[in-house]
């Protein structure tokens, strides 16, 4: 009896160990366009609404040679880097204050989380009244997108460092400074970078909105430009390098969580 308990635990063990090919997911993705291309081959949904891939890539080709697309993917990158570096520094920056502060969380913590839930693509004409057309609006909100989730989770891993810690780094003699830098911040880290990740998502969703609402350029701006005209192969164009632009994102901080966190 003991043996075949041993076994079923063994194998329980081995099945959460388990370790997926890579080539799995690659298999995946090819399988699903396959079956998209034969779809639309059959000519069961009309190309109107779902074109094929292989147009897809055709058209998409036109946009990278006229150099249509690479005006519209700067402009884009542009927004959305300056958006999320300045939201994820502030967000940080005021997370740890609000984290480390018991006066500063006692005031600004209830005005904050009273804030987070308000659309902040709502705000955006407030935003452009107060800044202007031109490039600072839509900079401006999505760094009030990036800022919030990146806030509360840095404030919440501040919390969730073992207190022990902290009063052990002060027993012998470290700094405010000295505690937030050596025990504090890396303690909080991963759930940083869980608060960036999914800031990340937030950050394309509000530059693509901005985009559609008051841009001339950008993958938003041309996305809505050819929904309006139904040319829908250079309209999936555009959503498959929003597709790319976020699976870039996430690559990128998981690279860097794993520079910053080798011990994760």
């Amino acid at each position: 009896m003991e043996t075949t308990t041993r076994k079923v635990i063994k194998n329980r063990v081995a099945f959460l160990e388990q370790k997926v090919p890579g080539y799995v997911s690659v298999l995946g993705i090819t399988g699903i366009l396959l079956l998209w291309e034969l779809v639309c081959r059959l000519n069961i949904v009309p190309p109107l609404f779902l074109p094929a891939p292989t147009a897809i890539v055709t058209d998409g080709w036109e946009l990278i040679s006229s150099g249509e697309l690479l005006k519209n993917l700067i402009a884009s990158l542009y927004r959305i880097f300056g958006g999320y570096a300045i939201g994820a520094i502030f967000g940080i920056t005021v997370g740890l204050i609000l984290g480390f502060s018991k006066w500063a969380d006692a005031i600004f913590t209830p005005i904050v989380y009273s804030i987070y839930p308000i659309p902040k693509i709502a705000l955006l004409p407030l935003i452009i009244l107060w800044f202007g057309i031109g490039e600072m609006p839509k900079i401006a909100i999505i760094a009030l997108g990036v800022f919030f989730p990146v806030l509360i989770n840095t404030f919440s891993g501040v919390k969730n460092v073992d207190p022990s810690l902290i009063k052990a780094a002060v027993t012998f003699g470290a700094s405010h400074v000295s505690v937030i830098r050596k025990v504090i911040l890396p303690g909080a880290l991963p759930t940083i970078f869980a608060g960036l990740k999914l800031a990340a998502g937030t950050a394309l969703l509000l530059l693509v909105s901005a985009e559609m609402i008051a841009a001339e350029y950008g993958i938003g701006a041309m996305v809505l430009h050819y929904g309006n005209l139904m040319i829908t192969t250079k309209l999936m164009a555009g959503v498959l390098i929003l597709s790319l632009l976020g699976l870039t994102f996430n690559r990128g901080l998981q690279w860097l969580e794993r520079k910053l966190i080798p011990w994760k």
